[in-house]
């Protein structure tokens, strides 16, 4: 193989340095499910032990655990997609459990699925925090709104210019 050959081939192959990281993001779902599962029987013992929960007590659990899910669908989503489309194709098309969003999937959907998952995850933080807000500093919980609205703001931003990127390369192929 001549080196002008090499060199772009070698620089290909590199991709496969990400694949421990997305080894280590299932680790991490483990980790999630696990905690899934202790939050889920805080919840159980606390409902059957003498103590009564109060209806705020337990609607925190179940947003603790909402809140893990997401997490989790958001490492499958990082996982999967960016497994796909940096490293190797995953060769899911007969799969009956193939994700919907697998079949377009890119750089761009990725970032603006992703913002949207923080934003659900965000939104379930701020959800909490109201509802303990009388245990929270009044500027904890201003900040939680600011950083929640940066983060919707984010979003539109990645969404437009995502929008932008894509109606460019359409003009680009329809003058060609």
């Amino acid at each position: 193989m001549t080196p002008t050959k090499l060199l772009p081939s070698f620089i290909f192959a590199s991709r496969w340095i990400q694949a421990p990281l997305y080894l280590g993001l299932i680790i991490a779902q483990v980790v999630y499910v696990w905690l899934f599962m202790v939050e889920l029987s805080h919840l159980v013992l606390g409902v059957f032990s003498d103590k009564v929960m109060s209806e705020a007590d337990v609607m925190l659990i179940v947003l603790g655990l909402i809140d893990v899910v997401m997490v989790a669908n958001l490492l499958i989503m990082v996982i999967v997609g960016g497994y796909e489309t940096f490293v190797s194709r995953l060769h899911l098309d007969e799969h009956p459990d193939q994700p919907e969003w697998l079949n377009h999937v890119n750089a761009g959907v990725l970032k603006i699925k992703l913002s949207t998952a923080i934003i659900g995850i965000s939104s379930i933080h701020l959800l909490k925090s109201f509802i303990n807000a009388g245990s929270l500093a009044e500027h904890t919980l201003h900040w939680q709104v600011v950083i929640h609205l940066v983060f919707i703001v984010s979003a539109i931003a990645m969404a437009w210019v995502d929008k932008i990127m894509t109606q460019t390369l359409i003009l680009q192929k329809q003058s060609h």
